[in-house]
């Protein structure tokens, strides 16, 4: 039986993500309803480098407040 290849950097990207499986996008503010990115943002989310994928992930709970967008209940909480 052969291995699955492995993704490098996996297990770290996994931990570097808002998202809650809550895939919807606001129709008024074209956020994710769920994490607060944008359609650019989370297409590219993989393709980011990891300070990048911080830097916006940091920008989230503000940008939320402000489109008035509450957090999902049980999402994930980054430090």
């Amino acid at each position: 039986m052969q291995k699955c290849p492995t993704i490098p950097h996996y297990a770290e990207m996994s931990k570097e993500t808002p998202c809650v499986a809550v895939c919807m996008i606001d129709p008024k503010t074209k956020l994710c309803f769920g994490c607060g990115r944008t359609l650019p943002e989370i297409a590219r989310w993989h393709a980011m480098e990891s300070a990048e994928r911080l830097s916006v992930m940091a920008l989230l709970p503000a940008r939320m407040a402000e489109a008035g967008l509450a957090p999902i209940a049980g999402s994930r909480k980054h430090a």
